[in-house]
């Protein structure tokens, strides 16, 4: 046998405890391929392909939650292909009537201090009191192969059997902060389809991750203990967003230290301004292992700042700087991508870059003549109207 075909590892003596070699894979295709089914005389046959949805099968089976269709919508919402962006924003259109009902609650803080299990029993315990809670998780995506590990809802063991529950891994795609571009439909479609609560989990990198504030209601910043100077490995930037701040894994040996964390955090927000009016953030202890302090913290924190912002005014006019923040976004991404597949750009990037490089012109004058050629082309071959602000060349 091949080296190729053996174990990275094999025990000095081989018995049936271990498994000693790898089997070769068979050829022609099987039962497990995708997109193909072997009979009963080997012969390859085609696999019957998935319906195709139109508008309103994808409307239907959201407002029906319908689990597979909303899968479905979100994919499609997350294309980035010009082909599917019409249809989206159809699906998105129709189904605007019946979102803005749910509970938003973005999650962030510096990995490693328990959000996935801190979301695990939160939204379960939430799901066992008749809330239905929609995840959704941003996992962080490779810098060098692009992809993404996408586990939150293999890690989320105990939410994901809930059936009230449903979870939304999502890459991050390079974004700032983690935010997938399309996160905004994804919560619309999970709020049509009935999900009264959303936990929007972040990727969590420190203090650029300050994004998630701009489409949630409540911002909760997750620490934990013995992560060196709190104020300096936070950052004032994110701190100053939070609507409440809880130090995790307060159990065990760890919980004495836990409640000296939140002393620290408690006398640093006496400095810093309130992230919402006429809302006063405070620090708390909890175990997302234990659940201790889980539902004290919706109960008496979350609920009751729900409560306080629809009743003066401040979660309404919070939702109407957030719609009016995310058109101008999507407008300088927009720009953004007219300006990579300008013609005139493609033509002359080359050409100004080298000599930005050999010292010929500054870095500023660069800029501007690029800005210059941009701004008087014709975008010949792209059709400014008809494109999609989210097709990446």
């Amino acid at each position: 046998m091949s080296d190729t075909y053996k174990p990275s590892w094999v025990p000095e003596e081989e018995n049936d405890k271990f498994a000693c070699r790898v089997m070769y894979g068979v050829t022609g295709g099987h039962e497990g391929t995708p997109g193909v089914t072997v009979d009963k005389k080997d012969k390859v046959t085609p696999a019957i392909k998935r319906r195709k949805l139109e508008v309103d099968d994808y409307v239907e089976g959201v407002l029906k939650c319908d689990r597979a269709i909303l899968s479905r919508a979100i994919t499609l919402v997350e294309s980035n292909a010009a082909a599917h962006f019409e249809m989206a924003q159809q699906v998105i259109q129709k189904l605007l009537p019946y979102t803005g009902k749910s509970t938003r609650v973005g999650i962030t803080g510096v990995p490693g201090a328990g959000k996935s299990t801190f979301i695990e029993a939160l939204g379960t315990n939430l799901c066992r009191g008749g809330h239905k809670v929609a995840v959704l998780a941003v996992d962080p995506s490779s810098t060098v192969t692009k992809g993404s590990i996408l586990g939150d809802k293999t890690r989320m063991e105990q939410l994901s059997r809930e059936p009230n529950a449903f979870i939304r891994p999502s890459p991050s795609g390079g974004t700032l902060g983690g935010l997938t571009r399309k996160s905004r439909e994804t919560l619309l479609l999970c709020e049509a389809a009935g999900y009264d609560t959303i936990l929007v989990e972040t990727v969590g990198v420190g203090q650029s991750e300050t994004t998630v504030r701009s489409m949630v209601d409540f911002f909760l910043l997750v620490v934990l203990t013995g992560a060196g100077d709190e104020l300096q490995g936070m950052k004032k930037g994110v701190m100053e967003l939070a609507d409440a701040i809880v130090v995790n894994k307060a159990d065990g040996d760890n919980k004495q230290r836990a409640m000296v964390t939140r002393a620290e955090y408690e006398r640093i927000l006496q400095f810093l301004r309130q992230a919402t009016e006429n809302w006063t953030t405070h620090a708390y202890t909890c175990s997302a292992y234990t659940g201790a302090g889980i539902m004290e913290l919706w109960n008496d924190v979350i609920e009751a700042f729900m409560k306080h912002g629809w009743g003066n005014g401040v979660l309404v006019e919070r939702r109407k700087q957030q719609t009016l923040s995310w058109v101008y976004t999507m407008v300088e991404e927009h720009l953004h991508n007219l300006f990579y597949r300008s013609p005139a750009i493609i033509g002359c990037k080359e050409e100004i870059e080298r000599e930005v490089v050999g010292g010929k012109i500054s870095a500023t004058m660069a800029v501007q003549d690029l800005i210059n050629r941009f701004a008087a082309a014709e975008l010949s071959g792209v059709n400014v109207k008809d494109s999609s602000p989210f097709e990446i060349k």
